[in-house]
């Protein structure tokens, strides 16, 4: 047991020695996406969210209080909007009727996004037919647009977005995915769609380059795009500059595709330099050479895209739990879970009898379906009793 103490004491020296050499926070894997998802784009519109000196357009509100719609939120929210001098209540809420939508649905809508009624009748019928390119049943369209009311009502980059869809379907995507991208993804269709073909183009010429054939190519780039539709919104020089990077810490062209692939494209997304702080962190803490942490990375690119604090932060959660920095290394991938589900399965598991600090750490990994899955056959395994081939057995006459 003191040996037990003595390596864990070892363990957590080993990473406070190495947290001192890295002080600057980088992007990690949410973030990066949450960041990207939000990444605004300029807005061109002939009204002004001013709200200075200006009174409410009686004639919007009488109009919005016929529909049932909350007045009293969309001042909360969204004030200037009841401030403009022109507004389309009834005509955008009648193009919404006409699409299926019942009253609570268009009231819902439009407390939402409360700037549809700004649009013109015409520029609303526009975006109608545009989202019915890939998304032609309207039962189905209007709860879409219940759903992601902004995404529909941005109508600045009309000309952008119809160009956008033509181009995915050609390209090969499904009209379901390009819906899915309108809604959950709307950024990348506002960029001229110039600017999407040639990120294409470079993940088309990085692939073949990589060693990856014609034939599977269009699986690889629709699959990468399904996975992650935010890699359009990084430039081609970003992507190259990612892919040398990768090269020049070793990696064979076969296990750059290889990472590519486990990481979505969320790659492209890392800085060069994040990532050279994160490997260098590990490098640190496990002790390993450059062919070894490379393996390392292979096996849980986690160690690859998180940032330092994040990878600091989680090696601490498992020290504290008494799981040795050899466990960890042995199964790295256990640092893609937070410090909080890590530690609600050691208890679960606890709970059971099963020692982690002697044991391994499999049982901690996967989904939380993988989880029970696992957790379930050791409390089967716990239950089923015992069997004795020797012992006598009972008969009751």
């Amino acid at each position: 047991m003191l040996r037990g103490v003595a390596h864990g004491a070892k363990d957590i020296f080993t990473l406070l020695l190495t947290r001192s050499q890295y002080c600057n926070p980088a992007l990690t894997f949410s973030s990066v996406w949450t960041k990207v998802a939000n990444r605004s784009f300029p807005i061109h519109s002939n009204y002004t969210t001013d709200t200075k000196s200006r009174e409410e357009n009686k004639k919007t509100i009488e109009s919005l209080h016929t529909l049932s719609v909350d007045i009293k939120k969309i001042r909360r929210l969204k004030e200037w909007v009841l401030l403009q001098d022109v507004a389309y209540v009834k005509e955008i809420a009648g193009i919404l009727q006409e699409m299926g939508a019942d009253k609570t649905a268009v009231a819902n809508i439009l407390e939402r996004c409360p700037e549809a009624i700004l649009h013109t009748p015409a520029e609303i019928n526009s975006q109608r037919a545009l989202w019915q390119l890939v998304c032609p049943n309207e039962s189905q369209l209007i709860k879409l647009i219940e759903q992601f009311p902004e995404s529909f009502f941005t109508t600045e980059y009309h000309e952008n977005q119809k160009a956008n869809i033509l181009f995915f379907q050609e390209l090969g995507l499904r009209n379901n995915i390009i819906t899915r991208f309108l809604t959950s993804a709307p950024n990348i269709f506002y960029s001229p769609v110039e600017k999407n073909k040639n990120v294409i183009d470079t993940l088309r010429r990085s692939y073949l380059s990589l060693g990856g054939s014609d034939a599977n190519m269009k699986i690889w780039i629709l699959k990468l795009l399904s996975q992650n539709p935010f890699i359009l919104l990084n430039t081609s020089t970003a992507i190259q500059e990612n892919l040398e990077f990768l090269q020049k810490n070793g990696f064979t062209d076969h296990e750059v595709l290889q990472l590519l692939s486990k990481l979505k494209g969320f790659i492209f997304q890392l800085a060069p330099t994040t990532m050279q702080k994160s490997m260098l962190f590990s490098q640190n803490v496990f002790k390993c050479s450059d062919q070894e942490l490379k393996q390392l990375v292979l096996k849980c690119p986690a160690l690859l895209y998180y940032s330092v604090p994040v990878l600091e932060e989680r090696l601490e959660g498992l020290l504290k739990e008494g799981i040795s920095v050899a466990q960890i290394r042995e199964t790295p991938m256990v640092l893609e879970l937070t410090t909080q589900i890590v530690q609600y399965r050691i208890k679960k598991l606890s709970a059971l009898g099963y020692d982690i600090k002697s044991g391994t750490l499999e049982s901690l990994n996967g989904t939380k379906k993988d989880f029970e899955v696992n957790y379930g056959k050791i409390q089967s395994k716990k239950e089923r009793p015992i069997f004795n081939p020797v012992a006598p057995v009972n008969i009751e006459d």
